[in-house]
């Protein structure tokens, strides 16, 4: 017999560990070549550990609810045979496993990692901001210790000096620091006041290097709510916690801007109510308003291609892929991002497949890190719950999203040319949130009138 070492595989460029959530074999018990040994749960999304081969668990490396990194061996599997560190190797290609980032550049990669998304969701902007177009997502060394990208990113917006970072205990493998560990870190020092060392040095960016630079003025604590006798605490999942963290993060970040606008959406209620029924026969899936709305965000994005961008200190990094992440609603109430890549090389048929699919594992719970990885833009539909108008909260570390109301037959004023005539027609607000850092309100009043035009002069005669 020989033994098969099980890796937690490579789930996202963005994605470099994930808590072990649940046990799906035990010790002993056999298992057939893709079968589910564990649940695992990233910042994003929850999924399942696949065997690649067939054997019988010998044993299990991790306990439910541990934080794992990327290419740790979490389980031995026996199985028939003697040459399976071939397989090993061959898998193990695909994984990060070895930690090639020198020390003598770490504190460079540390601070060079631009800001991208992420997704979801469900979803923190500390997590978020370690995306790696350019640096990998395997663990940095600092001395003898290892820091993921995702801790290090969390201690340098935290202001958590290099000294503090080393004297956290770590929980994770070989005593790594986890990112549960860091946010325990800050949790203390919220609750004893304390204030690192570096928070109050002035961080000058490279092109200010005599810039005077304020001490920020410390973020006054949270006040304390108390539950009285008769009201019931409900304690937050640990999705609804990472979307808390995002959210506030969020607001903290970015200062919010709102337009709004109405569109006459009539020609587009009236083409779709024409093609549905042939529509549906002809894919076997509906075709929503969704994806005609992503098709005109998507059209609007390439019109005004700095709606599309994230914000790196000064610096403006301008996405080239227009990537549109969906605000989707889980049966737990929970709310996740997934993310339709390349919109604009789609057809109107490939977005309303995509928009289906990923709804439909949305609700399963089945979609996999990277479905909700790289986002550029999002878009909410509020009108699903009856709503007309909304202002959104930007999903970090994107610069804009969009909702749309439900749309309701009202009375119009209609120009023709006999003269102008009230007629009923069903309209529809779109209102739409944007980073005022770097979207003033004319980019984006003029992008948001944009896709109203599109949606408002819509080919009753398209074929799709």
């Amino acid at each position: 017999m020989a033994i098969y070492k099980l890796l937690l595989p490579k789930m996202g460029e963005s994605v470099s560990e994930a808590t072990l959530t649940n046990w799906l074999k035990q010790v002993g018990d056999q298992i057939n070549e893709d079968d589910a040994v564990a649940e695992i749960a990233t910042d994003k999304v929850d999924s399942e550990v696949p065997s690649p081969v067939s054997g019988r668990l010998k044993e299990r490396l991790f306990e439910e609810n541990q934080v794992i990194q990327v290419g740790d061996v979490i389980a031995l599997i026996e199985v028939d045979g003697e040459e399976i560190e071939e397989v090993v190797e061959n898998i193990s290609a695909e994984l990060v496993t070895e930690e090639e980032v020198q020390q003598s550049n770490v504190e460079d990669l540390a601070t060079e990692i631009p800001a991208e998304e992420v997704s979801i969701p469900g979803i923190s902007q500390i997590q978020e901001s370690h995306h790696n177009e350019t640096v990998n997502s395997e663990p940095m060394q600092h001395g003898i210790r290892f820091y993921s990208p995702l801790v290090r990113n969390i201690a340098q917006h935290e202001g958590i000096s290099q000294q503090e970072l080393d004297t956290i205990p770590g929980t994770g493998a070989e005593g790594r620091v986890t990112k549960e560990d860091v946010l325990k870190f800050i949790q203390q020092r919220t609750n004893t006041g304390q204030i690192p060392t570096n928070a109050l040095e002035p961080k000058q960016h490279s092109s200010e290097k005599s810039a005077s630079v304020e001490a920020p003025v410390p973020t006054p604590a949270a006040q304390v709510v108390r539950a009285s006798n008769t009201d019931e605490v409900i304690e937050m999942d640990r999705m609804r916690r990472l979307i808390s963290d995002h959210m506030v993060n969020s607001v903290k970040t970015s200062p919010h801007v709102f337009s709004v606008v109405e569109a006459d959406v009539t020609g587009l209620v009236n083409w779709r109510n024409k093609v549905k029924d042939d529509y549906k026969k002809r894919e076997g899936e509906n075709i929503t308003f969704t994806p005609l709305i992503i098709e005109a965000i998507a059209k609007a994005i390439k019109d005004f291609p700095l709606i599309n961008v994230s914000v790196d200190g000064y610096n403006i990094i301008r996405k080239k892929n227009i990537n549109i992440g969906m605000a989707a609603a889980l049966p737990t109430g929970n709310l996740i991002v997934p993310v339709i890549k390349n919109v604009d090389q789609l057809s109107l048929s490939g977005i309303s497949r995509s928009v289906n699919d990923l709804a439909n594992r949305s609700r399963a719970n089945k979609l996999k890190p990277d479905d909700t990885q790289g986002g550029t833009f999002t878009f909410t539909n509020i009108g699903a719950f009856g709503n007309i108008i909304g202002m959104p909260i930007i999903n970090q570390p994107q610069a804009a999203i969009l909702a749309v109301g439900t749309i309701k037959k009202k009375p119009a004023v209609l120009e023709t040319e006999q003269g102008d005539v009230i007629a009923i027609r069903h309209m529809m607000y779109l209102s739409m949130s944007y980073d005022h850092r770097v979207i003033d309100g004319a980019l984006g009043g003029s992008f948001i009138r944009r896709v109203a035009d599109y949606l408002e002069n819509w080919d009753i005669n398209r074929i799709v």
